[in-house]
């Protein structure tokens, strides 16, 4: 008999299709050295991507009870937007919002973007976790502001610190994939 691919396995197989997934010689943004590199963006501004990262990340949220749901910029940009649409399109009243590196030097001046407000329970995410310095940057930012953390999400976690971090916070995590040193990339939650 055979088994159906999850919607999990098929992300991963799309990001292969796209080349969002690449293995050679890489250097991440941390400065470490990688035998595989994730486009996280090339998947999620992909038409099928965007529709199974977005459903897969919105069952989580919603059972985390979150009222609103971002991200440090660039990558958790496309994200919100696919998640904002399917809950509006699921009548689920949740927002979402992106944290910028810093808090812009004109206009409202503001570093949270979106109609999140203080006190509000929300989700946390980035599309790659690796050390974790934006995404703890945006921890960082949202509970500044007044937020109550109650997930955090990713796509890929390349297990080099960051999620431990999150963890060691307190705070609950999960990621759709998981990878070895060596760039072995497996399915961890669906």
């Amino acid at each position: 008999m055979v088994q159906a691919m999850s919607h999990a396995e098929r992300l991963l197989e799309r990001a292969k299709e796209l080349g969002a997934l690449e293995f050679g010689d890489f250097t991440l943004t941390s400065g470490q050295k990688s035998t595989y590199y994730f486009d996280g963006r090339r998947l999620s501004l992909d038409p099928e991507g965007s529709d199974i990262i977005s459903g897969l990340f919105l069952q989580k949220i919603l059972a985390a009870g979150c009222e609103a749901m971002g991200g440090p910029t660039v990558a958790a940009v496309p994200i919100v937007g696919s998640l904002v649409l399917r809950a509006w399109q699921m009548s689920e009243d949740i927002t979402g919002f992106f944290v910028r590196p810093q808090a812009k030097g004109h206009g409202m001046g503001r570093q949270i973007e979106g109609s999140v407000k203080p006190g509000m329970k929300v989700a946390v995410f980035d599309d790659t976790v690796s050390t974790g310095g934006s995404l703890l940057e945006a921890i960082d930012a949202v509970q500044a502001f007044g937020c109550e953390i109650s997930l955090v999400l990713c796509v890929l976690d390349r297990h080099q610190g960051g999620s431990d971090e999150v963890r060691r916070r307190g705070l609950p995590f999960t990621s759709l994939w998981e990878a070895t040193p060596e760039g072995d990339i497996k399915v961890t939650a669906e």
